[in-house]
């Protein structure tokens, strides 16, 4: 058993063991309580979802491809309330403990993962990232992790939020090992024979959304790209303003979400915590609020962005706009801290593009991270490229 003193985990009893050999041996994972294990009743982090639900007859698929090469799971970890947070806090289960920042949240919903892997509890860690989930409490836990190109890594038999942006995703504390689970989960890429050329910074995300001593930080990890061999280019990738953009992903997720739980809330009348409960009941309202028409913007930001990268482009961004929040923030400094991030997040929501993130730096002793975004079923090429400016940095970076 392990000794889990950051209550990252759910249930740490829950194991699966190696069902085959492989890229994996050895290693140990957790993963976020709305995978399915076969006998094992998820809550989603809420006690009604596990009141309501019976337990699985199988597992998630991409456990299974885990086990089949050699890794052994350990656990289910926590989350925040049907996954609709970016914040780890959890009225009914607890905040988990964040490893690198004790006094501030460790980023949600894929909270207990990121804890488990920032903790060295397990070698990587399995969580979804739908609006962020994945990004933020990496960014925040100081880990490497990665929000795969919408579709290209199953999410069979996990627990959805919203469709058209759910994503499986993964965190480690190296690169290299983030490489590793990759080469096994994603298996419809792209050739990546050919370097990436060109790095675009959006600088629409850098002067608009960060924090001042997060900016400060940032110049000096913009002086070690510059030095690179590739060509740098200032690029403005909203026209409409990324404030716009979230809008839009706000309603097009939240009318998804309620056609996928509403049912469930207006029978079940499930006991949300704070924030959640309004997240719902928004929710319920949206897709009055112009959803035809957010759904036309997407579509035309994702072949913007998707032209802009082509074949040779990197998109740089800040990952968050600075630290993490400290834990018990009112709801209104979390809500207004929450609305910047999602102007960071929702690039890669809307567009359906993989986005690696990587702890490059600490503003005061925590630690921020900065993101890495490339075309289409370009993840693993994208993921080689993070582990060279890591390698290539390493003994200045963080």
């Amino acid at each position: 058993m392990l000794h889990d003193k950051y209550d990252a985990f759910m249930d740490d009893h829950l194991t699966l063991n190696p069902t085959g050999s492989g890229k994996l041996d050895n290693l140990t994972f957790a993963v976020k309580d709305v995978f399915a294990i076969e006998g094992h009743t998820n809550t989603a982090g809420n006690p009604d979802w596990l009141r309501t639900h019976k337990p699985s007859e199988v597992n998630a698929a991409v456990i299974d491809q885990l086990i089949k090469t050699g890794a052994r799971m350990i656990g289910t970890t926590h989350t925040d309330e049907l996954m609709y947070s970016l914040n780890g806090e959890n009225h009914h289960y607890g905040t988990p403990i964040n490893p690198k920042a004790p006094d501030h949240i460790p980023g949600g919903s894929s909270s207990g993962s990121a804890v488990a892997v920032s903790a060295g509890l397990v070698d990587f860690a399995l969580g979804t990232d739908t609006g962020g989930s994945v990004r933020i409490p990496s960014s925040y836990c100081g880990l490497y992790g990665i929000r795969p190109t919408h579709g290209d890594v199953s999410i069979d038999g996990v627990i959805p939020l919203a469709k058209s942006f759910d994503t499986v995703g993964w965190m480690t504390n190296s690169p290299d090992l983030l490489k590793q689970v990759g080469d096994v989960v994603l298996t419809n890429q792209a050739d990546t024979s050919a370097s990436f050329t060109k790095i675009l910074y959006a600088e629409d995300a850098w002067s608009q959304l960060l924090d001042d001593e997060t900016k400060h930080v940032f110049s000096e990890v913009h002086s070690l790209l510059k030095n690179s061999e590739m060509e740098i280019e200032s690029v403005t990738i909203s026209e409409e303003g990324l404030a716009v953009w979230a809008e839009a992903f706000r309603v097009i997720q939240g009318a998804e979400i309620w056609r996928e739980h509403g049912q469930w809330v207006e029978v079940e009348k499930p006991s949300f915590g704070p924030g959640i409960a309004e997240r719902f009941e928004m929710a319920s309202k949206v897709e009055k609020q112009g959803f035809e028409e957010k759904c036309d913007l997407r579509k035309k930001i994702r072949s913007r962005i998707s032209s802009m990268l082509g074949k040779g482009g990197i998109l740089v961004i800040p990952t968050a706009p600075g630290i993490a929040p400290l834990r018990g923030l009112p709801s209104k400094e979390l809500d207004d801290y929450r609305a910047r991030a999602m102007r960071l997040t929702c690039i890669a929501g809307l567009s359906g593009l993989p986005q690696v993130t990587i702890p490059v730096a600490e503003v005061n002793g925590k630690p921020i991270g900065l993101s890495f975004l490339a075309n289409h079923h370009m993840d693993k090429k994208l993921i080689d490229f993070a582990v060279k400016v890591v390698g290539n940095h390493s003994s200045v970076l963080k």
